[in-house]
C-alpha cells in the first residue's frame, strides 16, 4: 500500500513485511501486547480491566515516550487479521469492558476491515491525536469510544518534543470529528463510558501554561457534558534527553496543583492524577502477552 493513512502524508511503500516512512511500520499489523489493563479512565477499565491491544510503531516522535521499544524501535510481532480477530474474542472472553486499540493510526486500514463485523463490547481509538480527519471518517460507525491526546496547541512545542509542528492544527481537527461521530457521552448502568470522547493532556515540566492553553480550548470548543477531559501528572523522565534537558525531571507538586486547579475553575469534567500516578504499572511490559 502507499500509505497517507496519518497527517505525515508520506506516501511510502508499506508491504505486508516492509515498512517505510514516519511509522516505520509494514502494512500487515505488528503487535507488542494484549492484555487486560486496569490503569486507563474508570469508565474505560471499570472493575474488569479494558482489553488493550499495543501495536508497533507510531507517526509521532515523542522524546520522552514510555513506550520506545515499541513505538519507536520497532519491537513487536507480526499478526494475521484472522490472529487479531481472535486476540479480541480471547480478550472479551477474559471479561474485557471493551476492545482497546492503543497507537492505531498507521493501522487505521487494519481495525476497519477487523471492524467489517462488530465487535459484542465497545471499541476504543486510544491515539497521539494526530489523526487524520479523512481516515477517523473511514472509521464512523465502527469506533464507538475515542481517547485521544491532545498534547499541544503550541506548534514550536509540538516541533520540539513530537518532531510534528503540524500536531495542534491535525488533533484539534481530529478530535472534533471524533466528537461529531460519537456526540456527547453515553454510559450505561454501571457507569461504563459506551460511546463518546476523552480527552487527554499530559502535563510537561515547565509547561502548565500549555496545559491551561489546551483546558481553555477545550472548554470553549465543546459545550458541558459533551466530553470528558483527563489531566494527566504520569510524566516521568524516560531515554536520552540530553537534547530537551527541561523535561529531564518529574512534574512538582506545585505544577499539577496548579494545572489541577485551572481545571475546576473552568468547570471540566474528567479526571485527575495524582503525583505518585508516575508509577511502573502505567507502562505495562511490552512482551508479546496475549500476541
Amino acid at each position: 500500500m502507499i500509505c497517507r493513512l496519518c497527517p505525515r502524508n508520506c506516501g511510502a511503500l508499506r508491504t505486508s513485511t516492509e515498512g517505510h516512512g514516519l511509522c516505520r511500520m509494514p502494512e500487515a499489523p505488528l503487535l507488542a501486547r494484549a492484555a487486560l489493563h486496569h490503569w486507563e479512565e474508570p469508565p474505560i477499565s471499570g472493575t474488569r480491566g479494558s482489553g488493550t491491544i499495543f501495536f508497533s510503531g507510531c507517526a509521532l516522535g515523542c522524546v520522552f515516550c514510555q513506550n520506545g521499544d515499541i513505538s519507536h524501535r520497532g519491537f513487536g510481532k507480526a499478526v494475521t487479521l484472522e490472529r487479531l480477530e481472535e486476540i479480541c474474542r480471547a480478550l472479551i472472553a477474559q471479561g474485557a469492558h471493551n476492545i482497546n486499540f492503543v497507537t492505531p493510526t498507521h493501522y487505521a486500514h487494519v481495525v476497519a476491515s477487523l471492524l467489517e463485523h462488530p465487535l459484542t463490547v465497545p471499541t476504543v481509538w486510544n491515539s497521539g491525536g494526530y489523526d487524520k480527519v479523512d481516515t477517523l471518517r473511514r472509521l464512523e460507525g465502527k469506533i464507538q469510544i475515542y481517547l485521544p491526546d491532545l498534547k499541544y496547541l503550541d506548534s514550536t512545542l509540538a516541533a520540539r518534543y513530537s518532531g510534528a509542528p503540524d500536531y495542534p492544527e491535525a488533533a484539534t481537527a481530529a478530535i472534533r470529528e471524533m466528537v461529531r461521530q460519537t456526540g456527547p457521552c453515553q454510559f450505561d448502568g454501571d457507569g461504563l463510558l459506551t460511546r463518546g470522547v476523552i480527552i487527554r493532556h499530559l502535563i510537561l515540566p515547565g509547561q502548565v501554561g500549555e496545559a491551561k492553553a489546551v483546558m481553555d480550548w477545550v472548554a470553549r470548543e465543546f459545550p458541558p457534558g459533551t466530553v470528558l477531559f483527563s489531566l494527566m501528572s504520569q510524566y516521568t523522565p524516560w531515554g536520552d534527553l540530553s537534547a530537551v534537558p527541561e523535561v529531564g525531571r518529574r512534574l512538582r507538586r506545585g505544577e499539577i496543583r496548579a494545572a489541577q486547579d485551572y481545571m475546576a475553575a473552568l468547570g471540566l469534567e474528567g479526571f485527575t492524577q495524582e503525583r505518585t500516578s508516575a508509577r511502573a504499572e502505567y507502562t505495562p511490559p511490552f512482551d508479546l502477552t496475549g500476541v
